[in-house]
């Protein structure tokens, strides 16, 4: 009897614990706000090439590094981010961070020349990097149960709206007030952010009150160079060609970096990231999702509306309301993942997101120049559904691996493999579409080179999704080994 009694009252001690504290809420709010104008910024960019080319007169090459220089130095500098909001405390990391990102936004909408821009891009850059370590390590920090899978599971929400509608409102910002504004918005919301977190003050979670080791500078710098380097090679690896010498001069330094980095932490006591979170299978895999998600869903976003538009002769509103049909369940999914996760766990959700993108990969062989967007929807919607799913939540997932002083390192390492399997997943897919469409971004060649990036895509996802199923079940047979692992006998003492 008193066992059924006592349950409710542990469940309610349990529901006011996870209860967020004004300062919680208002912590959660700007982490939330900063990152949903982070891909806005992204989405923004591309749309002001055009604009951007024309006003400052420059060639298409140095515009397109507006976009390039930003999505480098973001993904080059997740783990040093990671390291430093372990060292520094979460809550000045994301504070410093978007305090950069907003001044160099401003700096980016006033900028003189191309090669100004991209220099303020490339700090931007930086910033989002510690705007994002810092500000899921905070989430992870301030907030407790189900405050905390509510938070993630809005970020994932915010994150699809972003994705969704980022070049529409950036058209709109655009035609309205010039590509300026692209990046004046967003140092705008993040003079905002800015101004929340100081209101609300520090939190007491996440305070680093014990010593600093020495900092490992040569691990970081290692890693960061190898890592700009390695995506600036895969930029521009499309323009370059398969043979030209820079290519080949980049992608080795790149490697040698890598080598020597992987050398390094392994030697020093206090390594910039942490490798032995890759020793955990669940974080690992929860790394590889991730990353399989954006390998499938980025180069459908970059290329089919090029298709849409070439190839089946849809005019840009028309493009982007099939784009929509791909995105709307971004934006409506997280939640239902969130209650899936909590239900049926992390794995099934997982391997369920994996299945439909690379089904609905899959379903885009059948594109052709005759297609209209009835046929193609379910393809499109899988797509979406498969991305959406998990979106937010795998974040949460990854960081909740990793104890409260490591979770910064846990999120730069998570988003580093997240961007970098993304990065190379747009490379390899453009230098293909290019290589098998000789007359540009059109006609047959188009379409056969897009059916063999679908079905790629299509056969990584399977892969991933088998692999998947295969880690959990070594897991599980571990933990049952272990749990039924007998008790050492312990010899009788006489008296």
């Amino acid at each position: 009897m008193s066992s059924h009694l006592s349950a409710p009252d542990s469940a309610g001690a349990q529901e006011h614990r996870d209860r967020p504290t004004r300062r919680a809420q208002v912590h959660a709010v700007a982490v939330l706000l900063a990152t949903t104008v982070l891909p806005l910024t992204i989405t923004g960019a591309s749309v002001a090439l055009p604009g951007i080319q024309h006003d400052l007169q420059t060639s298409t090459v140095a515009a397109q590094w507006v976009v390039n220089a930003y999505n480098a130095t973001f993904a080059a500098f997740l783990v040093l981010g990671g390291a430093v909001t372990d060292r520094w405390s979460p809550y000045r990391v994301f504070l410093s961070g978007v305090a950069v990102f907003a001044v160099a936004s401003a700096a980016s909408a006033f900028a003189p020349t191309v090669l100004v821009l991209n220099l303020t891009r490339a700090v931007t850059g930086v910033g989002a990097a510690a705007t994002v370590t810092g500000g899921v390590a905070l989430l992870s920090v301030v907030l407790t149960g189900r405050a905390q899978a509510r938070a993630f599971g809005l970020l994932g929400t915010l994150l699809g709206v972003g994705l969704a509608f980022g070049p529409q409102l950036s058209g709109v910002a655009l035609e309205t007030l010039g590509w300026q504004a692209v990046f004046g918005v967003p140092a705008a919301v993040g003079v905002l952010v800015i101004g929340l977190v100081l209101a609300a003050r520090r939190p007491a979670a996440g305070r680093r009150t014990s010593a600093h080791p020495p900092f490992d500078w040569a691990g970081a710098l290692l890693f960061t160079g190898a890592s700009l380097i390695g995506i600036a090679t895969l930029v521009e690896a499309p323009r370059l060609g398969a043979t030209h010498p820079l290519l080949w001069g980049g992608a080795t330094l790149s490697a040698v970096l890598l080598l020597l980095f992987v050398g390094v932490e392994r030697r020093v006591a206090h390594p910039v990231t942490d490798l032995t979170l890759l020793r955990n299978p669940r974080y690992t895999a929860i790394a590889i999702t991730a990353g399989t998600l954006m390998v499938v869903l980025v180069p459908i976003l970059v290329y089919l509306p090029s298709y849409l538009i070439n190839v089946v002769g849809l005019s840009p509103t028309e493009a982007g309301a099939w784009m929509l049909v791909l995105t709307a369940p971004t934006i409506a999914l997280p939640p239902v993942g969130g209650i899936l996760i909590r239900n049926i766990g992390m794995t099934p959700v997982l391997v369920t997101s994996v299945v439909l993108c690379g089904i609905g990969a899959l379903g885009l062989v059948t594109l052709s120049p005759g297609s209209t967007l009835p046929a193609m929807a379910l393809p499109l919607m899988a797509i979406g559904a498969g991305a959406g799913l998990p979106s937010g939540h795998i974040d949460r997932l990854a960081v909740s691996e990793a104890d409260e002083s490591r979770r910064g390192a846990a999120a730069g390492l998570f988003n580093t493999i997240r961007l970098s399997t993304e990065n190379v997943s747009i490379a390899a897919a453009g230098a293909f579409i290019a290589a098998a469409s000789p007359v540009g971004l059109r006609g047959r060649h188009f379409t056969d080179a897009l059916h063999t990036v679908a079905l790629v895509l299509a056969a990584i996802a399977i892969a991933v999704a088998v692999l998947l199923v295969v880690v959990d079940r070594r897991a599980r047979g571990a933990g049952r080994v272990e749990h039924a692992a007998p008790a050492p006998v312990r010899p009788a003492v006489s008296e």
